[in-house]
């Protein structure tokens, strides 16, 4: 899949002037309500921006895997709350259907989430399972026909505004691949509970929160591509995918953590000079901007390989570690060369601080992208 590059690029125009022009100037709001104006969730409606990654026969626009981290990158140049609200149709809520849905799962939930009719969300973490994938406890026991489901997931990204869960669950009690499952389940299933919304360290705007299966009832069909056992597979492509998304996501919140890092110190002075011209801020820009264009280059490289059908699992883990570390450094000497204004909430540097911690985090912490490339980098050379 891919765009015509004149309507990606009008695309690109379109999403720079939305972002300078109505995100930035809500953020400050946003961080200290914690909450996304409806109209702002409208407007990304109507620039189609829900159903980007999904494809032209289901009403979306197909962009491929560097196109999506073009785009990526100016969504990031804001707060990451904004790219949350659709952030799950584009990857973990959508693209499980996308890599293994029935024609008629297809059908029937592709459309509703790139035009933003309904928000996917996807439930694998636990309250005793994080980066240890394969260990899910949510059962999904067979009752004739039907499937009945107990268990509870943490930190949903999106649970509470979610029609269409994206669950993964065990239907055989042994540990390995083939135990866990896929169900596709409508939120409104009586046998869903969710907990109360989570109060986080950042990315304030954003909603998380336990869902909670208590003989959670759902027929057959609710079972990806109408099969057991493809769980643990899919959600590993899944978050494949996202890995990417995110470093690019990161490429842009450093971008714009940068300009901040430049304007904050060309219109200060100490020392009777203006501050961008002390040396030692100096290095920290300069470290800054060649960390970040390092990381784009990083993410662009391995989209063009996964757009090509390459396997970039490797790649991708790689880039992950790299970018979202990297965010983290340019955050901190975002704040430093800030000095104590850069501790002030009146500052957009304090909020992105918080903001990009998360990313060494969610979607496979830092460490587990350590162990990815280093397995793969083991068996590449072993294998010679």
């Amino acid at each position: 899949m891919s765009m015509d590059p004149d309507s990606f690029e009008l695309l690109l125009s379109t999403v720079k002037r939305f972002v300078e022009n109505r995100l930035r100037p809500l953020e400050e709001e946003v961080d200290r309500t914690d909450s996304m104006p409806s109209e702002i969730v409208s407007e990304m409606r109507d620039l189609g921006l829900f159903g980007l990654t999904i494809g032209e026969d289901y009403g979306g626009l197909g962009l491929n895997m560097e196109e999506e981290c073009r785009f990526v990158f100016e969504m990031g140049r804001t707060s990451p709350a904004f790219r949350s609200v659709f952030g799950t149709n584009l990857g973990i809520g959508s693209q499980a259907i996308v890599f293994g849905g029935t024609d008629e799962q297809k059908q029937l939930y592709l459309p509703k989430l790139a035009s933003g009719e309904i928000v996917g969300s996807f439930a694998l973490t636990e309250p005793d399972v994080g980066s240890d994938a394969i260990a899910v406890q949510t059962r999904a026991d067979k009752d004739g026909d039907d499937y009945i489901l107990n268990g509870v997931k943490r930190y949903i990204t999106n649970a509470p505004r979610a029609q269409l869960y994206t669950v993964m669950a065990r239907t055989a009690p042994e540990r390995k691949a083939d135990s866990i499952s896929c169900f596709l389940i409508n939120a409104d299933n009586p046998g869903i509970k969710l907990g109360k919304p989570d109060k986080k360290m950042g990315q304030h705007g954003t909603t998380t929160c336990d869902i909670i299966f208590d003989d959670c009832r759902v027929p057959k069909g609710a079972l990806l591509g109408g099969v057991e056992g493809n769980g643990f597979r899919t959600a590993m492509k899944v978050l494949d995918k996202g890995r990417l998304h995110i470093s690019a996501l990161c490429v842009g919140v450093a971008d714009r953590l940068i300009e901040e890092m430049v304007s904050f110190t060309t219109n200060r002075k100490q020392f009777g000079q203006q501050v961008s011209d002390f040396q030692l801020v100096q290095a920290m820009i300069a470290d800054s901007q060649t960390e970040m264009l390092a990381a784009r280059a990083l993410v662009l490289e391995t989209a063009r390989r996964r757009d090509a059908g390459e396997r970039v699992v490797l790649d991708v883990a790689a880039t992950k570690l790299f970018a979202s570390e990297m965010a983290g450094r340019v955050a901190d000497r975002a704040v430093q060369v800030h000095g104590g204004a850069g501790y002030m909430s009146d500052y957009a540097v304090e909020r992105l601080y918080r903001d990009v911690r998360l990313f060494r985090i969610y979607e496979g912490t830092s460490q587990i992208q350590q162990l990815i490339v280093a397995r793969e980098t083991i068996k590449k050379f072993s294998s010679q």
